[in-house]
This record gives C-alpha cells, sequence and structure tokens, in this order.
C-alpha cells in the first residue's frame, strides 16, 4: 500500500508474556494493526488487545486488519449454556479502543451483527478460483458444498471457474463434534471436484465429503479453503481420506499457502483511504 511500518520493539518473556515498546510519536495518526488471530488465538489476541489499546491511549486511530478472526465461527449459541464468544471478542476489541475491523471470509454473515464497529469481510474465493482454475488440472470439474454454511462460497467459486456444483448436507453431533455427510444423489463417477469451504481445522468435514465422493466415483479430490489452519495432523488425515490436494490463501501460515489474499485486503483499505480524502 506504499505507506510506512512503525517502528516497534516486541519481546516475549520465558513464560510467554509479551511486551510492547512503540518508538514514535502515535497522535492523530491512523494505524492499520494487521494481527490475524489462528492458532493459538487466545496469545495474538492478547498481542492484538495490548497493541491496540496502547496505540488507542496514544491517541491513534486503529483500524485492525485481521486477516483470520479467531472466534468467527462462535456466533451463536448452538447448545443450552453455551456462550456467544464472537460477542464478547467484539466486545473486547472495542473496549481496547479498536475503531474498524477488516478480515477475510469471515465464518458467517450473522457474526457481523455482534459488532459495535464498522466491520467488513473481504473475499478471497476469487483469488482461490483463479488459482484452481489456472494452475491445477482438472478436467470439467464439479464444485462441491460440504455443507449449507458453505454454499453461497461454493456458487461463487463455481461462477468464476464456470463449473456446476453440488451441496451436501452436514449433520454434526453438536456434543461428540461426529460428521455424517448425506446427499440426494451425487453423480461425480470419473470426475474431478473441488471442496471449497472457509476453514479447515481438524479436517471433519473435507474428510467425509472426500469419503463420498471417491465411494460415488469421482476421480480427484482438491480442497480449497479460505484458512487452512490444520490443526495436528489434519493434512496427513485428508491425505487417507482421499484428498488429492489442499489449497490454500496465507491468512494463516501453512505448507498449503498458496493463494496471496493480501491484494484484496489492500484494495479495500485502499478504498476507505480514498473515501476520506
Amino acid at each position: 500500500m506504499g505507506l510506512p511500518l512503525l517502528a516497534v520493539t516486541t519481546t516475549e518473556f520465558p513464560d510467554g508474556e509479551i511486551k510492547y515498546r512503540f518508538e514514535e510519536k502515535l497522535d492523530g495518526l491512523e494505524v492499520l494493526l494487521v494481527q490475524a488471530t489462528y492458532p493459538p488465538s487466545g496469545k495474538h489476541y492478547m498481542q492484538l488487545f495490548l497493541a491496540s489499546h496502547h496505540l488507542n491511549q496514544e491517541g491513534a486511530k486503529v483500524h485492525a486488519v485481521m486477516p483470520y478472526l479467531g472466534y468467527a465461527r462462535q456466533s451463536r449459541a448452538f447448545l443450552p449454556g453455551e456462550i456467544v464468544s464472537l460477542g464478547i471478542v467484539a466486545h473486547l476489541l472495542r473496549s481496547v479502543g479498536v475503531q474498524r475491523v477488516t478480515t477475510v471470509d469471515m465464518h458467517s454473515a450473522e457474526g457481523l451483527a455482534l459488532f459495535s464497529m464498522p466491520v467488513y469481510s473481504v473475499s478471497a474465493i476469487p483469488g482461490l478460483a483463479e488459482y484452481v482454475k489456472t494452475q491445477v488440472k482438472l478436467d470439467d470439474p464439479v464444485v462441491v458444498a460440504p455443507d449449507a454454511g458453505s454454499l453461497k462460497r461454493t456458487e461463487a467459486f463455481a461462477s468464476l471457474y464456470g463449473a456446476k456444483f453440488i451441496q451436501f448436507k452436514k449433520n454434526r453431533d453438536r456434543v461428540t463434534g461426529r460428521i455424517k455427510m448425506e446427499t440426494d444423489s451425487v453423480d461425480v463417477k470419473g470426475k474431478d471436484c473441488v471442496i471449497v469451504d472457509d476453514v479447515i481445522t481438524t479436517g471433519g468435514t473435507v474428510a467425509a465429503s472426500t469419503e463420498l465422493l471417491k465411494r460415488s466415483g469421482a476421480r480427484k479430490v482438491v480442497s480449497a479453503c479460505v484458512h487452512a489452519v490444520l490443526l495436528g495432523e489434519t493434512y496427513d488425515k485428508l491425505m487417507k481420506a482421499g484428498v488429492d490436494e489442499i489449497i490454500g490463501t496465507n491468512t494463516v501460515p501453512s505448507v498449503v499457502s498458496k493463494v496471496d489474499a493480501t491484494e484484496p485486503v489492500a484494495a479495500y483499505l485502499r478504498t476507505i483511504i480514498a473515501q476520506r480524502k
């Protein structure tokens, strides 16, 4: 974006505590505070809270740029007694002086209503679709939505790619987390498939979808996601389930981060800056 970087010294103590020291006067500045809150989310949120509070106290206006927004999937209570954690995160961001938030492919649009400041979710789906279309060899692919929540992203991906799409029905046990995939009919015999979703954490949904596709005769299965969190042995789990390739963006550092989400975020931020001139 052609903007200067603030000089800041960061120290992490042996017990994990964090210390920042900003080396410039901040009064009157608008600061783009870039912090993705992928796991360990608690640590990364604490970094964001500390930096934002200091910047705010020094008179700066803080715009949090959060490529991956941790806790976004906890935007409502699914079982009695559950906490709507995203609402608490939104409250904490406001309390430390964040005045605006920009993220990438927020899990659910309903989560936007939990924030009391402007929030915008940039889409990385066009970049994913372009990468798969130009860099992955597929023969007349079918784009797959693994559940209802991913339908809009899948439709957008399929439209940009110029491919047909199908949707699975996902049933998740809210207590055990066990996933069961269902569909009325799957005509994928001998075809290549692209499973599109916003985030892969433990890979249960993608693994179950892939197994169903391969049982139905799919030739090749590619998983395209925005946020490739891939905890623990998730990558190996997906390969074992039959996934041929996993493609993610760089919102989360990962071995499958093949698509750069920087430009669509920067393009949006440029429009915000231009509107204020």
